[in-house]
């Protein structure tokens, strides 16, 4: 349902809401190393998710990524509409072209309720929601 690029993104803004009681920049390298994760990748989705305002970030001498208070209102689906774009979890989670109640793939109806159930979830929960990851840092 989600890309490998979309599941990278919500672990990284998890890292970063972990960090955020510490007000810690971090850099691209420092994160993908931490969630194991290929660094080149991560630098393109840290910056995707800063041009759409999802996470904030700054440059120059301790610079890095980082969520102000503002981000922490932001909600999952804010993550997956600016990486995935708008409209995933309507998409056939067989990959039909065309799939809905009236013309149902396969397991359409096995799927439907929980596709539903985590696009209200993602709708409303917020980064501040996330439980922090590593109380240890």
């Amino acid at each position: 349902m989600l890309s490998n690029e979309c599941k990278y993104g919500i672990r990284a803004v998890a890292y970063l809401v972990d960090l955020s009681h510490l007000n810690k920049h971090v850099g691209s390298k420092e994160m993908a190393e931490h969630l194991d994760i290929p660094a080149p990748f991560l630098a393109k989705i840290l910056q995707k998710l800063s041009r759409g305002n999802v996470i904030s970030s700054a440059k120059g001498p301790g610079g890095g990524f980082f969520l102000k208070d503002e981000n922490m209102t932001r909600t999952l689906i804010d993550i997956v509409n600016c990486i995935d774009g708008p409209g995933v979890f309507e998409k056939c989670f067989l990959g039909l072209p065309v799939c809905n109640d009236k013309n149902p793939c396969a397991v359409h109806h096995l799927v439907v309720n929980f596709r539903n159930t985590i696009r209200d979830h993602f709708q409303t929960k917020t980064f501040a929601d996330f439980p922090y990851l590593d109380k240890g840092m």
